[in-house]
């Protein structure tokens, strides 16, 4: 019997969950998707946990969407489809206490997403990172368009949403993408330190704080993917995704005709 595609440990109050497909770089799989939806749901419901940290087994955190294998989902309208993809992700914004993604390896595309929804980021300074939508025909979607200007400045944020290039860790941190960026093997070390820092803070204190942290900033990435979604479904559509889906599988740049 196959290992869980996500695992799930409690430790001095820190809960870690780990997305445990590395032969498919933990992409948007259906059985990823659905367990880290119950992980955190598990989180949630545990009055002992103070912090959560996610990160992956493998060079991969979250390559994004499984291109190769695109299951058959319930019939929904497409931008519905679209929206039902990330909202497995999206549920880490239903987590009071503070959740810290422990980037092991690449975070590209949806991968990214899970990566900034998460209140802190500790970066694989030699991996890559990226929000590459327009690279494979698509609007973006995971509340990037939303969320990496808040995080990096709309410059920066507008330079690499527009180009789709990727960054590594060292550069996403000058940025002001992640917090840190370490060596390969002091990524998780380093969220386990942050985190038993914060688990050791008064446990009420840090959810409010978090609550008003978000409160004061207009946080509201949840609405900002439900309107991508609109746009991506139609970016679906396109022969410029289907190139540009083809290139990344056949690993040549993709010949986009705007069509």
């Amino acid at each position: 019997m196959s290992e869980p595609a996500v695992l799930y440990e409690l430790e001095d109050h820190i809960a870690t969950i780990t997305l445990n497909r590395p032969e498919n770089r933990n992409s948007m799989t259906p059985d990823v998707l659905s367990g880290l939806s119950e992980a955190l749901g598990r989180a949630r419901a545990d009055a002992d946990v103070r912090c959560v940290v996610v990160t992956g087994r493998g060079r991969s955190f979250c390559a994004g969407a499984d291109f190769k294998s695109r299951a058959s989902g319930p019939e929904l309208p497409p931008h519905e489809r679209s929206f039902a993809m990330y909202s497995h992700f999206l549920s880490v914004l239903e987590v009071e206490v503070p959740t810290i993604a422990a980037l092991n390896g690449h975070a590209i595309g949806g991968g990214l997403g899970l990566a900034v929804v998460c209140d802190l980021r500790v970066a694989n300074r030699e991996a890559k990172y990226g929000a590459n939508f327009v690279r494979l025909g698509l609007h973006p979607g995971m509340a990037t368009t939303y969320l990496l200007p808040r995080l990096m400045g709309l410059p920066r944020a507008t330079e690499l949403l527009l180009t789709g290039r990727l960054v590594n860790g060292a550069e996403a941190a000058d940025l002001g993408l992640v917090n840190h960026a370490v060596a390969p093997d002091e990524v998780l070390p380093k969220a386990l330190e942050l985190a038993r820092e914060i688990a050791s803070a008064a446990p009420q204190a840090v959810r409010w704080t978090k609550q008003s942290i978000y409160r004061h900033a207009d946080w509201d990435p949840v609405s900002a993917a439900r309107f991508e979604a609109h746009v991506q479904s139609r970016s679906f559509e396109t022969e410029d995704h289907r190139e540009g889906v083809a290139a990344l599988l056949e690993k040549r740049e993709p010949r986009f005709v705007g069509k």
